[in-house]
């Protein structure tokens, strides 16, 4: 019998967590389009990075612009290619908004946000990926980016923490919550096929994805 799979899934999670890894895979298995977020193009990034103070209003519209364009994207693709994959959920703008801005920035910031027509479609499936903070250094040091080595562990942690605030509420979307501390999302196969089997069986509500151990 063909498997059923969500026709929009979301995944999601605080940096160096393996969104992207992921849903580039979970779109190479549906064989579907991807929606990634592009932060490399932000040209303030690395500067907010190394001094958040100084560029956190144009680093956060960048994102928020590029979000937003790519939402409505999104909405205008082949609507007979039912399963679509994306790495970020435009609410999370609002999440690092919240963090990174001082209280006039964000003042601001929430004026442009509401100025936009940012027309969300719901996502079927949201896939939130967790790990503790020292394997989320470990990971963004390993993967090198110039762009990152100036996250710090308090920053990270504000970012984590954050992540667990919103989706300890979050009812708009059947939510799966996957511990990755000992899940290598690129290579673990034995993992990620079970994870495969998880989606396509999920109900409604939230449920929680533990990986067993495997020797890679």
């Amino acid at each position: 019998m063909k498997k059923q799979h969500p026709d929009y899934i979301v995944v999601e999670g605080p940096i160096g967590v393996g969104k992207t890894t992921l849903a580039k895979r979970l779109a190479e298995s549906f064989n579907t389009e991807l929606m990634l977020e592009l932060a490399v193009d932000n040209p303030f990034l690395s500067r907010f990075y190394a001094d958040p103070k100084t560029v956190a209003l144009p680093t956060q519209l960048f994102f928020l612009f590029q979000r937003a364009k790519q939402i409505e994207s999104l909405r205008q693709r082949d609507m007979f290619r039912p399963v679509q994959v994306s790495d970020f959920l435009i609410e999370k703008d609002k999440l690092f908004a919240s963090i990174t801005l001082d209280s006039d920035e964000l003042m601001l910031y929430q004026q442009v946000y509401e100025k936009l027509t940012i027309d969300v479609q719901s996502p079927d499936l949201v896939i939130y990926l967790q790990a503790p903070i020292e394997t989320l250094m470990k990971r963004i040091e390993k993967r090198g980016y110039d762009y990152e080595k100036a996250i710090n562990h308090d920053y990270l942690k504000k970012i984590s923490d954050a992540y667990i605030d919103f989706f300890y509420g979050y009812t708009v979307a059947p939510l799966l919550i996957v511990n990755t501390d000992d899940f290598d999302l690129s290579i673990d196969e034995k993992n990620y096929n079970l994870l495969l089997e998880h989606i396509s069986r999920l109900p409604s509500g939230r449920h929680y994805f533990n990986p067993i151990a495997v020797k890679l």
